[in-house]
């Protein structure tokens, strides 16, 4: 919030409403300014005659001669603004003296008008401006003005409850973890209690109040591989980023600002800003284990967090035993037994189905999803064409520069290799010839070195400065197809062109204007390129749409993929290019090195997301245990978009779409503000676990024995019969009948009235479909299901019940149907 200055404060209530209407009455009359740009004839300092011999890296700016040259632009800046325009009406924001010769102007449109006809001026442009937006998805998902203010706005949204981090650690010297003295926490989380383990760039001031607890596992680990002792800290500290991003969108800080190469993005927060965070760091940018996992698991248990967020796990599905009898499941098991809401990845496998890799019915699996906020990138070409692309990269100086293909200006008598990522990956700024690229914007290619993950953009970025291009591309190759780029931010002028069509129209383009010798070298450039504003989001389009990448059901019980009675994933976030805190270090991400902040994707991301909902959940109902709080968050999320239609889901191919199921998005993208007040809740406890393993077919019931502890004295008549707030049968053979007990966990008696959608190939009789429930009180809900028509694949359906005090409680049905007997 914006501080008054003392003598508004101290004037007189009348005066200072006087003094408002007067203002107003005024500007009434005034035209709305706004921001532009303006670029004037002239080099400016870096490209300035007699300063350099065109390379701008060879530049000193404190030299006698820059400073001069950087004055002369200043002052004939101010001079054609005071000429031109009235005075107090602008206001120059900024002289562009190094790279470009130009200015931004805060002025009327009708005097912008009149800077365009001044001689000298080349082109004055309107700033489309920056929104705030990152993290975008409190507001995506509507929590200001939702559950954040029904527990006391954002300064208290999830006060009280403790988030374990299983993952590569923390950073703790971000602000998003930063405590603020002057806003302390209202008690210490109760019944908590942890250690802050230091270390190697983890001192032991790293726990200061917002971190409570900061522990690392390495056992598992330095005995499976050598660890490097420069990146690989035994300590809680983050040397990847991936944990710091996680614990941010979930418990970060409010109100954080966001700066990545100058440029203020907005301002970040958590889903749950109060909450505290633990950590346990168990995954190391070298490898990780899941021993050291499922220790950080049992710890943070111990330790009394309320809520796990596993952004990591085993990455195939158990080799021996059951998916739900794995040691990591088990572990999550007991987990969910002791009272602690466990929330994990789907994984990052899709679209293929069954790929999902979080099986069990005791925990929560996110997939991922896009918001509406998109960042549009373009490559301009001389004939006028422009080509869509991605970056978060500012323009190459609103102007026109020579292209060059990186393979057209490949040293002849070079010593290097001649394969690919010397001569066309634009890895090694050896193989290049510096009078040929230099201030010209290059084409980069996506070839093998991308393809097999041995070369990266950080090189590109790197090559680009070593030799001072204007910009880079990197354009899709036909030999490996289109490829996903992300909109990573560059500190220089580049852009992605992921698709094949693209690049074929930009290469046609260039040998178009590019002379060759007999032997088909090139010897002169007439194509010319710039870089366009990458940097500023939109927000209009479909949303969510289910990510390419986000793992599918149907859920699996083997290796073989045969299905489970178990819906997978339970719910859909957000995890779709999300900004969130970052390690300067970015061992395993080196385009991303020095920036504190990262726009990433990934199941990973969207996990946190349900991780911090559920603490705002917690925080309003402390009473409610796990499987409530997931009743709450599944029953409530809803299957369509911002369109009003059936969520789409991305396909194999890039930029198609097809109408989602179940198996994509669970019960839906999650609503927090209908999650907190549920009207009912479909609850289940251990026991109920326990039985729903004895009743998985061909289960060996001496391995449920030895894993859980348990006897199978009394198991389901089927699995599908656990209490989970979805139906789903992999094998439906003539009729089945399925119980759910629902719970009234409002505050008040409520009627309730049930209606069917059924899956295709069945009749679906719900009975009662007409009941009133008292508070605490429960219901008893039977679902019968016959096949009338047998299909080859799963369908699907819901039941709906609508109380007359506005809850509605949706219950996902997922069925394939396979014989009438």
């Amino acid at each position: 919030m914006a501080k008054r200055s003392v003598a508004t404060m101290a004037l007189p209530l009348f005066l200072s409403i006087f003094i408002s209407i007067f203002l107003i009455s005024i500007t009434c009359f005034q035209e709305e300014r706004s921001i532009y740009l303006v670029l004037l004839e002239g080099n400016g300092v870096a490209f300035h005659e007699g300063l350099c011999d065109g390379d701008s890296s060879r530049i000193d700016p404190n030299s006698e001669a820059s400073k001069a040259r950087a004055n002369h632009l200043l002052a004939s800046h101010d001079l054609l603004l005071q000429s031109t325009l009235d005075k107090g009406g602008y206001n120059k924001l900024h002289s562009f003296k190094h790279i470009i010769n130009g200015f931004s102007v805060h002025t009327t449109p009708s005097k912008a008008k009149k800077l365009k006809g001044v001689p000298g001026v080349k082109l004055v442009a309107k700033d489309r401006g920056a929104k705030k937006m990152t993290t975008y998805t409190p507001d995506f998902l509507n929590l200001p003005k939702g559950i954040w203010a029904e527990e006391g706005g954002v300064k208290n949204a999830g006060e009280g409850v403790v988030i374990g981090f299983v993952d590569t650690g923390i950073n703790p010297h971000h602000p998003s973890f930063a405590y603020n003295p002057l806003h302390p926490f209202n008690s210490s989380p109760s019944p908590f209690r942890g250690e802050c383990q230091s270390g190697p760039m983890f001192p032991d001031t790293s726990c200061t109040g917002k971190i409570v607890s900061a522990r690392y596992f390495s056992a598992g680990v330095e005995a499976a591989t050598t660890l490097n002792a420069s990146v690989d800290f035994l300590s809680p500290f983050d040397a990847d980023g991936h944990g710091s991003h996680v614990a941010s969108i979930a418990a970060g800080n409010a109100g954080v600002p966001v700066v990545v190469n100058g440029l203020f993005y907005g301002r970040s927060s958590g889903m749950a800003p109060r909450a505290r965070i633990a950590v346990y760091k168990a995954v190391y940018p070298t490898a990780g284990t899941e021993a050291d996992v499922i220790a950080a698991i049992d710890q943070a248990v111990m330790d009394g967090v309320d809520i796990i967020n596993l952004s990591i796990g085993p990455n195939e599905p158990p080799e021996d035993t059951l998916t739900f009898l794995g040691l990591f499941e088990i572990s999550l098991l007991f987990a969910r037994k002791a009272g602690v809401f466990v929330v994990e990845a789907a994984g990052n496998k899709g679209p293929a189905p069954s790929s999902v890799m979080s099986f069990s019915p005791w925990s929560v699996s996110v997939g991922a999803c896009n918001t509406d906020r998109k960042y549009h990138a373009s490559l301009h070409l001389g004939n006028s064409q422009t080509i869509d692309g991605v970056g978060l990269s500012g323009p190459s100086l609103l102007a026109l520069f020579k292209l060059v293909l990186a393979k057209d200006a490949m040293k002849t008598n070079g010593t290097f290799p001649r394969t690919p990522e010397y001569i066309e990956e634009c890895q090694h700024p050896e193989a290049l010839d510096p009078k040929i690229v230099l201030g010209s914007v290059v084409i980069c290619n996506f070839s093998a070195g991308f393809s097999n993950g041995t070369s990266t953009l950080a090189a590109i970025v790197d090559t680009t400065k070593a030799l001072g291009f204007e910009g880079f591309i990197l354009a899709a190759n036909p030999t490996y197809g289109d490829y996903v780029g992300q909109p990573i931010p560059f500190a220089i002028s580049g852009i992605l062109i992921p698709r094949v069509a693209d690049a074929q129209v930009l290469l046609q383009y260039y040998e178009e204007h590019t002379k060759r010798d007999e032997r088909g070298t090139a010897i002169e450039f007439g194509a010319v390129a710039a870089v366009g504003e990458g940097r500023i989001a939109s927000f209009t389009g479909r949303s969510p749409v289910v990510s390419r990448f986000s793992s599918r059901g149907p859920n699996i019980i083997d290796k073989d993929k045969d299905p489970a009675d178990v819906l997978k994933p339970d719910v859909l976030a957000p995890g779709h290019q999300i900004w969130g805190a970052w390690s300067p270090m970015s061992v395993t991400a080196p385009e991303l090195r020095g920036d504190n902040f990262a726009i990433i994707s990934g199941t990973s991301m969207a996990v946190p997301h349900v991780a911090g909902i559920a603490a705002l959940i917690k925080q309003y109902n402390p009473s409610w245990d796990p499987s409530m709080i997931a009743s709450a968050i599944t029953t409530t999320s809803t299957k369509y978009d911002n369109l009003g239609e059936l969520i789409m889901a991305e396909g194999y191919g890039i930029n198609t779409l097809y109408p989602s199921t179940p198996f994509d998005y669970g019960a839906g993208i999650v609503n927090p503000n209908w999650a907190r007040d549920p009207g009912l809740v479909l609850p289940s406890g251990f026991a109920d676990y326990i039985r729903f393993l004895c009743s998985v077919p061909n289960v060996d019931k001496g391995k449920v024995n030895a894993t859980t502890g348990e006897q199978c004295h009394n198991p389901f008549d089927y699995p599908f019969n656990l209490n989970l707030p979805s139906v789903t049968i992999s094998a439906l053979r003539g009729s089945a009948s399925v119980r759910r007990t629902v719970m009234n966990v409002g505050n008040y008696t409520e009627t309730y009235i049930g209606s069917v959608l059924p899956p295709n190939g069945t009749i679906v009789n719900l009975c009662p479909t007409l009941f009133t429930i008292s508070p605490q009180g429960k219901q008893e809900l039977e679902i019968k299901l016959t096949v009338i028509q047998p299909t080859q694949n799963f369908s699907f359906g819901q039941i709906v019940l609508i109380g007359n005090l506005n809850h509605i409680v949706r219950i996902t049905l997922s069925v394939l149907p396979v014989s009438v007997h």
